[in-house]
């Protein structure tokens, strides 16, 4: 690996989860301070895409007055029931008021029975109760118009809590592309393709698109609850966030193009001459080449003055070789049942002896008294 992929990080930084442990927080707290920025972060030059925060940066947050409870002040959140004490109004108002976008929610979680739990920050909340412009929101009956939009069953709750997580991705991007990649992950995969139907320019978007919050086991029905929240729904929503994008990725192609892999020449494909089939080889049921024609036997030995019968073919054996294995040529015998009786073979004169001492009278000699 070349020494422009891989860098050692500086000794005078540290991760995220070391700095957190320094500054005595949680790691939710430590990410709500870094996202609003009450803790500054550097990019990771090691190569690994994420960010650390200096040394520097955790003696000048230790350095602060009342420190950590002023820290822990300004990135606590709370619940509805939490936030309703908080601002001493009823539940249901509060979450009215939530509902037509007035309470602006910083995250949310799903509870073991997969409903939202919306969190809000503590200050901000502190913040509105305490507005002269909002008493008239806090006690009373509610305006009209809001009671209108109420029954219409308006809900700003996701689409605000995913402007404000927009804002927060495009301050920490660094780059056109990743500022793209910001818009992009707040639509729907077709959406992206129908904007950016570039191949190579979709998938660099992808790299550089951040990861978005996880919630649950992944399969489970908790991330498909959590990705309803975390993609555009609205109409004008959607339309604003793809011109967006459309605008994001020109700027993208003139600041720094996608690099593509460099064409191949194509080789033409050279392919051998067909070879002629070669005949087939000789076999034994084949005619054979070289066959000398004899006479067929007959009962009795040929004279010379006897007529010649129809010749006979016989087969002079072929040489062997691997490709075919040695016949023995067999000698024709006459057909059994027809032409004349062949005479008796000749005896031995030792079986011709033998055959007259069986047929002569034996000699007796004179009769004893």
């Amino acid at each position: 690996m070349s020494a422009d992929l891989f860098r050692p990080t500086s000794p005078d930084t540290c991760k995220p989860s070391d700095a957190a442990r320094e500054l005595g927080l949680k790691r939710g707290d430590f990410d709500r301070a870094v996202q609003f920025g009450c803790i500054r972060t550097v990019p990771d030059e090691g190569g690994g895409g994420g960010h650390r925060v200096e040394r520097a940066e955790i003696e000048r947050v230790r350095a602060q007055d009342g420190f950590p409870e002023s820290l822990l002040d300004r990135v606590r959140v709370v619940g509805t029931a939490e936030g309703a004490a908080l601002m001493e109004i009823p539940a249901g108002r509060f979450t009215r008021l939530a509902r037509v976008g007035l309470l602006v929610p910083v995250a949310f979680y799903l509870n073991r029975y997969r409903a939202v739990v919306w969190l809000y920050l503590a200050e901000e909340l502190r913040q509105f109760a305490t507005g002269a412009e909002n008493a008239h929101l806090l006690k009373g009956r509610t305006p009209e118009t809001l009671r209108g939009r109420l029954a219409a069953g308006v809900d700003l709750r996701a689409r605000n809590w995913r402007g404000r997580h927009l804002g927060f991705m495009l301050r920490r991007a660094e780059g056109p592309w990743a500022r793209a990649g910001a818009v992009a992950a707040f639509l729907s995969p077709a959406d992206v393709a129908d904007i950016v139907k570039d191949p190579y320019e979709r998938a660099h978007l992808n790299r550089s698109r951040p990861t978005p919050p996880g919630h649950g086991v992944p399969g489970s029905p908790a991330p498909y609850a959590a990705e309803r929240i975390t993609t555009a729904q609205d109409a004008d929503e959607i339309g604003w966030l793809r011109s967006e994008l459309a605008r994001l990725v020109e700027e993208a192609r003139s600041v720094s193009p996608v690099a593509r892999p460099a064409a191949r020449p194509i080789r033409p494909v050279l392919r051998r001459a067909p070879r002629p089939i070669p005949p087939m080889a000789r076999t034994v049921t084949g005619p054979a080449e070289g066959t000398t024609r004899f006479p067929k036997p007959t009962a009795s030995p040929p004279g010379p003055e006897s007529s010649s019968s129809e010749p006979t073919v016989v087969r002079h054996p072929e040489p062997m070789s691997a490709s075919r294995p040695a016949v023995r040529p067999t000698a024709p015998t006459a057909p059994r049942g027809h032409g004349p009786a062949q005479p008796a073979p000749q005896r031995s004169p030792r079986g011709l002896r033998a055959w007259l001492r069986r047929r002569s009278p034996r000699r007796t000699g004179p009769a004893r008294v």
